[in-house]
């Protein structure tokens, strides 16, 4: 499917930067709600284990109170964000380097699957078109584009992720940035950013929130009330990230047959969901 410029539904917070693509050609639903409050998420390809567990906190929180995740979809932070937003029922749009009917990396095909289905994929690239050097930064101006707000997650000195830094700075988006190492080279670009005052030091979720005006620390206030001893318990396990029964048996000393009782009442409850054999709350 394809969207043109001048078309009443492309996005408009995309139609305000000087050089909007033309069309749009997209895979997924095409529903204006998933632009209304966005994040780009930009890092490393060479994410490090700091960095995934970085994303898993932050973006899958900042993901499940309704902002749409915007990325690239390279591996990396690029996947990793997009996982996150999916792992909690979240809204994500991956904007391609190339046409929507290739999926590249191709190795992604399980990720690329649940994005048409659940989300949106975007290029301004026809069917077939194969991606190249300079596709990316091209993409890039999209992902950017596309969002009110950037964060960039981990970046070395000299790195693609600092393309979108600057388009971030010269579309006037907000921008924020998580510290890092100063050992590790995949940070020297999101510490310098920090250091040159370009973007705002993330350390929580509730800092990106905060500028979406949401929260999730009052929704999670609300949503302990009334709750018996056993499913409090499950909720706060859960409160900080997904996990399966099993994992969650073994943190709270519950045998398995409660776990898994508990889990079907807070579902019901519509508190927790179950997404690929992990639990979440909603």
């Amino acid at each position: 499917m394809k969207i043109f410029l001048d078309n009443k539904n492309y996005p408009s917070i995309l139609k305000g930067i000087e050089d909007a693509p033309v069309a749009l050609n997209y895979r997924g639903d095409f529903d204006e709600s998933i632009f209304s409050d966005t994040l780009a998420v930009v890092g490393s390809r060479r994410i490090t284990s700091y960095g995934k567990r970085v994303v898993e906190e932050i973006v899958s929180k900042v993901a499940k109170e309704g902002v749409t995740i915007v990325s690239g979809f390279m591996y990396g932070v690029d996947a990793a964000a997009h996982r996150a937003a999916l792992s909690v029922g979240g809204k994500t749009i991956a904007v391609m380097p190339c046409g929507v009917d290739v999926i590249h990396p191709a190795y992604q095909r399980d990720l690329y699957k649940e994005i048409e289905e659940k989300g949106l994929i975007l290029s301004e690239f026809d069917n077939g078109y194969p991606p190249s050097k300079w596709t990316y930064p091209k993409r890039n101006r999209i992902v950017v584009g596309l969002s009110k707000a950037v964060l960039a997650v981990e970046a070395e000195e000299k790195s693609g992720t600092l393309i979108s830094v600057n388009l971030a700075v010269k579309y006037k988006r907000k921008l924020f940035a998580v510290p890092g190492s100063i050992f590790n080279p995949t940070s020297q670009g999101t510490n310098r950013i920090i250091k040159e005052g370009l973007a705002k030091s993330v350390l929580s979720a509730e800092e990106i929130l905060s500028f979406f005006n949401k929260s999730s620390e009052k929704r999670s206030a609300k949503k302990v009330e009334g709750l018996s001893e056993n499913e409090k318990k499950v909720f706060d396990v859960l409160k900080s990230e997904a996990m399966d029964a099993n994992s969650i048996c073994k943190i709270i000393e519950m045998n398995i047959s409660q776990t898994n009782t508990t889990l079907s009442i807070l579902c019901l409850k519509g508190i927790v969901k179950k997404d690929r054999g992990r639990y979440y709350v909603c």
